[in-house]
């Protein structure tokens, strides 16, 4: 499998035509449309369903132009790291993150090291500890923030000094809004809504001292501002972390769990995937703040000493 061939293929099912995809790659129509199907006899799948309008993708199809997508998108990070003239720092650092307020202290570090070196770019991608495990094992992804335990075999990883506090989002006329916190038997016949992160939804089913099966779960949600929402329509409460929604001037409130629950956090990358010299400007960066050392570290900086 060829990367120019999936580049083609990606092209189709961008322009969801083979004629529109051809013009884009400045090539014949017939040469593209034996390319596909060299593509598909090799793999010995059926990809596309060519219609008279339009070119759709089978499932196989659709995984094909995930994949793919992915590939090409690695091989093009990798073309500039490499062509990159030597002594220069330049680039792209992907760091995938559920909604956290720690962010707050990488995109700190962050912003030291692009004052210093401005053609380096930083990209946040969003999800939680599953999609981040992922996409790091892929190599998506230079570093993750995880919450919680992590897989310390396959994960070089610096602790962070802050801890995410979990509590209830819920509306300013519900029956618990009035107490300072809330504790677990006062959410057992609830309608509760819930993290869908395994990881924290097993510490969670701990404080409440219950079995899933005994909980009036209503919804799951991995983004907190669109359980906001179901909150805010009455739909239940929902266990969040603290300091990401402002519930200034809202029909929302939120109120701490007590006994207290939180999450510690680390930031994470793979043992088998050597960091850039901008992943790992960032990386040292972050250690000197953490570390309350003055300025910036040098471009030689290592990650000597981590686990």
């Amino acid at each position: 499998m060829e990367l120019r061939v999936l580049q083609y293929f990606v092209a189709v099912a961008r322009e969801q035509s083979i004629t529109a995809a051809a013009q884009a790659l400045h090539l014949t129509q017939p040469t593209l449309s034996r390319q596909l199907r060299e593509l598909e006899d090799e793999l010995g799948k059926q990809l596309l369903v060519r219609g008279s309008r339009k070119v759709t993708l089978t499932e196989d199809g659709m995984l094909l132009r995930r994949r793919a997508e992915q590939i090409l998108d690695l091989v093009g990070r990798t073309r500039q790291e490499v062509m990159r003239p030597d002594g220069a720092v330049a680039g792209d650092v992907y760091i995938g993150a559920g909604e956290t307020d720690g962010v707050r202290q990488l995109a700190r570090a962050a912003g030291q090291v692009q004052q210093r070196h401005p053609d380096v770019r930083f990209h946040i991608v969003s999800g939680d500890a599953a999609d981040v495990r992922e996409q790091l094992d892929k190599g998506l992804l230079d570093f993750g923030v995880l919450l919680g335990d992590i897989d310390r075999t396959r994960y070089r990883y610096l602790p962070l000094p802050m801890k995410d506090r979990w509590g209830v989002l819920m509306r300013r006329d519900s029956p618990l809004a009035g107490q300072p916190s809330v504790t677990p038997a006062q959410l057992w016949d609830k309608p509760l809504i819930l993290s869908r992160q395994a990881d924290n939804k097993g510490g969670l089913y701990h404080w409440l001292g219950r079995e899933p099966g005994q909980l009036r779960v209503v919804a799951t949600y991995n983004l907190i501002f669109n359980a906001s929402l179901l909150v805010d329509e009455g739909l239940g409460y929902a266990f969040a972390l603290d300091k990401l929604i402002n519930t200034t001037g809202s029909n929302l409130c939120f109120r701490p769990l007590q006994p207290p629950l939180s999450a510690g956090m680390h930031l994470v990358w793979h043992k088998s995937h050597a960091l850039s010299k901008a992943a790992g400007l960032l990386l040292a960066q972050l250690q000197a703040q953490l570390s309350g050392a003055d300025g910036l570290p040098q471009d030689g900086a290592t990650q000597e000493g981590l686990p």
